[in-house]
């Protein structure tokens, strides 16, 4: 009996490695298997973009720069001064209009004056002559509403030689330096509002089904570990199509492809932030991985650590 067992326990062995390694290759093919439909079916993407809102500042008159406190990349609040044009020209100009007002308030009071006067005189004046005083009175009116909207130009290009942060935010690519000629209308400071950045994720079509507004995101930046909190704003309708474009002909141009290989498009979703942890800082073009649904933005369900592992490891 002893030696049938001696026999028999060589073959157990034997089957219990096999039942075992089976087991674990069956475990880790199933795993794979839900690692691969998580990667392929997920909606996450590793293509994120920190978007900003930018303002190209540009003056509203023409004149030399005579004053830039500000310096490259500083913060600065709403209502700060960015940079001064020279406003002695403006002030010229202001005095001038002002002056044209006083002349034509003047005129117009002599003016309604005789017009009240011929027209106090009763049966004196000919029809004609009155009709003739009350429109030279007309004249005169019009001509101080003209003076006094000339006026009003002025002391608002006066206003406009000084030019002020419009929002909270950073300076960025400052070149302008005084003694540089800031035209009207060409934009001479850049400013980045501070409140506006949110995340331009890239998802492949194939994943934009697990996409829906409202939905929860999480993001990781390239640079940080800690996590950003978000949420989906609004879903791109359409991008670019190659094939729609058109020679110098007008001939519509058709790009090749292969049949049997079919290239996802990346299909734009803007992601609002919500949250940013401290020390963290945010700059436009930062490169990001973004995950959303509430599955794929908790760490505690399988889904999140998977989309964590993957964000970690490629």
């Amino acid at each position: 009996m002893s030696d049938r067992l001696k026999f028999l326990q060589p073959a157990f062995r034997a089957t219990v490695r096999a039942v075992l390694t089976v087991a674990i290759v069956a475990v880790a093919a199933v795993l794979v298997l839900d690692l691969w439909k998580i990667y392929m079916r997920a909606p996450w993407t590793r293509d994120g973009r920190v978007r900003v809102h930018v303002a190209a500042i540009a003056p509203e008159v023409s004149g030399t720069v005579v004053s830039v406190p500000v310096l490259d990349n500083q913060y600065v609040h709403k209502g700060d001064l960015l940079y001064q044009i020279d406003p002695r020209r403006y002030r010229y100009e202001l005095a001038q209009a002002e002056a044209r007002v006083a002349g034509a308030r003047e005129d117009m009071r002599l003016r309604m004056s005789d017009a009240e006067r011929r027209r106090g005189l009763g049966g004196i004046v000919s029809a004609e002559e009155q009709e003739r005083f009350n429109s030279t009175a007309q004249t005169a009116q019009a001509e101080l509403d003209s003076a006094l909207a000339a006026r009003d130009v002025a002391a608002y290009n006066l206003d406009h030689t000084t030019l002020r942060a419009p929002f909270d935010g950073w300076v960025t690519n400052l070149l302008l330096r005084v003694g540089d000629y800031a035209s009207a209308g060409s934009p001479r400071i850049s400013l980045i509002d501070a409140h506006s950045f949110w995340i331009y994720a890239y998802f492949e079509e194939t994943k934009l089904h697990g996409v829906r507004v409202g939905d929860p995101a999480r993001i990781v930046l390239m640079g940080y570990r800690p996590v950003l909190t978000g949420h989906v704003e609004s879903i791109a309708r359409g991008i670019n199509d190659q094939n729609g474009l058109s020679d110098r002909l007008g001939l519509q141009d058709v790009n090749p492809v292969f049949t049997w290989v079919r290239l996802a498009q990346r299909i734009p979703v803007h992601v609002a932030i919500d949250r940013v942890p401290d020390g963290i800082v945010l700059a436009a073009g930062m490169t990001c991985s973004v995950a959303v649904g509430a599955e794929a933005a908790d760490d505690h369900h399988p889904h999140g650590r998977v989309l964590t592992w993957l964000e970690d490891n490629l």
